[in-house]
């Protein structure tokens, strides 16, 4: 009984590092969320932390403030949707490395 204890922790704690390890990856992986035919370009990692914003020229236009807002509204948006398919998709294999079956998820990651 006692070995099976141990055992099972061990497992714990490999699951948690291997946890720790793709949350990380998530952190560092990036995507773009684009609007307005690539005038608002937002970077953001795959955890939905901005890392940068690009605003062409073109829409420094005062009276077109509001147009911008909505621009850079839709780039969030499309970067946030991206980054949510790139956190689903690496949170995926490592469940597959894991031998977890499809669908399973870990409270807090998903």
């Amino acid at each position: 009984m006692e070995e099976m204890l141990q055992a099972a922790q061990q497992a714990a704690e490999t699951i948690q590092k291997q946890m720790n390890d793709a949350q990380a990856k998530l952190d560092s992986l990036e995507v773009e969320g684009v609007s307005g035919g690539g005038l608002v370009k937002i970077r953001c990692s795959a955890k939905g932390r901005i890392l940068g914003i690009a605003i062409d020229d073109s829409l420094i236009v005062r009276e077109d403030k509001h147009i911008l807002e909505d621009l850079v509204t839709a780039a969030f948006n499309d970067a946030r949707a991206k980054a949510d398919q790139v956190a689903n998709d690496e949170m995926g294999k490592m469940q597959q490395g894991l031998g977890l079956p499809p669908g399973f998820n870990f409270p807090g990651f998903g």
